[in-house]
């Protein structure tokens, strides 16, 4: 089995956040691996950024063309036919403009497509432990808001940069043409510029990361709070729950404004440089332009000053981008990182599928772990042979959940062996394993939709009829069909618009039609009032007749038929027999048979 671990060897938490370095190439390297299957519109557009970043350099030098040269001679016809030229000429570039953003919106949100996809397709192969440490806020983080941020990153930041360098270049280009002079005026403000953007670029990458961070946080919050509401109106917990928001929300201001503080006084900073060159073009200029030994034309010297605003136009535009590249390189780190995470086991290569079974399940000698050191299950041994019932009874925390997950193969066993039908589970395929097995959980999740819907999804082939046959068998059609649109009414998000008895109802019919040859009950009655649970007694009994069943019930009424009762306490199997021999043995479960027939009848 493969597990993932620290540097360390210790397992790592999923919830810790590395260290990031702003404008990581390796990360913008892999950014752009989901672009392949679009390379034909990512030339293109490179093409049309390119063409963009040359045009307006040229249209400058176009204008200083018609200065020198017709408006200087004193030609009307040369002037018309330049102004028209140069706005045709003008015309051009904002069709470049138009299909250049096009493109790059069309681009980025074809990569984002296929890279929420992969993102949520790998979560899918996450094992349950994994979700069991990760708050839902966090995940629900990296699907929404830092993939935007790498939206931002590959729909403008490249691009948008790529079109501001290459004018920065283009007009530097021209600038030197016309006056080298002035030009080199020019290139000795660029240490400064270097070294502001290697003063603040430091400060902008920790207070975007912190900003980021933060965020996650109240995503973490606000999806626990919505959760939670009940609880929260329940115990009456608005003010002490809006109070934690409300620091939280102060908490991700303060680094929001930190970050605007920062870049407040960087880019001004950079626009004071431009501003003291261009008063400094102005004075060298003029002089240059009214000495008659150099005679600089006048011209000249309003192409050079139209070629600096676009030199110098950019740097405010890239410092903006800058600072949504590190955004994007914060949620592209934190992205990849989930991506890059592996589940904490995974299937052998030489793993073969369950072959269907009668379903013979064997502990031998089976102990778990969730943190490595502190043992929840120590030696537990037992079988249930095809089509027996095993019912797992004990105080919470006593290792019951824990056994039926080893069975589903939620988790694997840190020692010993879990065999179904001779076959160890840690070398067969999961999926396999899962096909053949029926889930009735203490938390009887219902998804959006129909509750047709939600009972086809133990068959997702079944017809309507199956369906509804199910629901006849189980003895609730006619609660089914006493909804406001039968089996057609729709559930809200968990099932809301039906009653606990009607979820859990629900969840039992999709068991059945399922058909599974391995049965797991996990508190499976604990919300059906009396009247309900009589009633699905004998739905119950054919449900899990010839079938292996594995209950775990607090209601122990429930389990008075089972073949194999196991009374559980910190981990180990303390009492074991029937339910009759168990009473008669007057231990454990007749003292907790006895509390549970006390409390029934109080």
């Amino acid at each position: 089995m493969k597990h993932s671990a620290g540097s360390d060897g210790a397992p790592r938490r999923h919830d810790d956040e590395p260290d990031m370095r702003p404008l990581d190439f390796g990360l913008l390297r892999r950014m752009f691996t989901y672009a392949r299957p679009y390379r034909g519109s990512m030339y293109t557009l490179f093409g049309l950024v390119v063409l963009r970043s040359m045009q307006l350099p040229v249209m400058a030098w176009i204008l200083g063309r018609v200065i020198n040269g017709a408006i200087a001679h004193s030609d009307p016809r040369g002037t018309f036919l330049g102004a028209l030229g140069y706005l045709g000429f003008a015309c051009f570039t904002q069709f470049t403009f138009h299909y250049r953003q096009k493109l790059a919106l069309e681009f980025g949100e074809s990569v984002l497509h296929d890279l929420r996809q992969h993102l949520f397709t790998h979560l899918q192969t996450l094992t349950l432990g994994y979700f069991q440490k990760t708050r839902l806020g966090r995940i629900l983080s990296r699907v929404t808001s830092d993939l935007d941020s790498v939206r931002t990153g590959v729909q403008n930041v490249l691009f948008v940069s790529t079109v501001q360098i290459g004018q920065m270049l283009g007009a530097g280009v021209f600038m030197f043409a016309c006056d080298p002079v002035l030009f080199s005026v020019l290139l000795g403000i660029a240490p400064v510029v270097w070294a502001l953007n290697r003063h603040f670029r430091k400060k902008l990458s920790k207070a975007y990361r912190d900003a980021q961070e933060s965020f996650s946080r109240v995503t973490a919050t606000i999806a626990e709070s919505v959760g939670g509401i009940r609880l929260i109106q329940g115990y009456v917990r608005q003010d002490v729950n809006s109070g934690f928001f409300r620091a939280l929300v102060a908490d991700h201001s303060k680094y929001n404004l930190g970050a605007a503080r920062t870049s407040a006084v960087f880019i001004p900073l950079l626009e004071l440089n431009s501003q003291f060159f261009t008063a400094t073009v102005l004075l060298l200029g003029g002089y240059r332009a009214l000495n008659p030994q150099i005679a600089m034309p006048l011209g000249d010297l309003i192409q050079f000053f139209f070629l600096a605003n676009l030199f110098f136009e950019p740097i405010k535009s890239l410092a903006n981008q800058y600072n949504h590249a590190l955004t994007a390189m914060a949620g592209a780190e934190r992205v990849f990182r989930l991506l890059d995470t592996q589940p904490e086991w995974s299937d052998p290569a030489d793993a073969v599928d369950l072959p269907p079974v009668r379903g013979h399940v064997a502990f031998d000698q089976v102990g778990f772990e969730y943190v490595p050191g502190r043992p929840v299950l120590h030696g537990v041994s037992f079988e249930a042979a095809p089509g027996t019932t095993v019912a797992l009874v004990g105080h919470t925390g006593s290792g019951k959940s824990t056994i039926i997950n080893l069975i589903a193969k939620f988790h694997l066993a840190t020692s010993g062996h879990v065999r179904i039908d001779g076959y160890d589970l840690r070398e067969v395929r999961t999926p396999s394993v899962n096909r053949q097995m029926g889930l009735v959980l203490q938390q009887n999740f219902l998804f959006t939709g129909s509750v047709r819907d939600n009972i086809r999804l133990g068959k997702p082939g079944a017809s309507d009829d199956e369906v509804s046959e199910a629901a006849r068998r189980l003895g609730a059609l006619d609660l089914f069909e006493a909804l406001p649109d039968g089996l057609g009414t729709r559930v809200g998000e968990r099932g809301a618009g039906l009653s606990l008895g009607q979820r859990q109802l629900v969840c039992f019919a999709r068991a059945l039609l399922a058909d599974p040859r391995i049965l797991i009950l996990d508190e499976a009655t604990s919300s059906i009032d009396t009247v309900t649970e009589v009633r699905t007694q004998e739905a119950l009994s054919r449900l899990v007749a010839g079938r292996t069943s594995v209950i775990v019930a607090h209601r122990l009424s429930t389990i008075t038929h089972a073949d194999l009762v196991l009374v559980m306490e910190g981990g180990h199997i303390i009492e074991r027999g029937t339910h009759a021999s168990l009473l008669a043995m007057d231990g454990t479960y007749a003292k907790l048979y006895r509390e549970f027939a006390r409390a029934t009848t109080a």
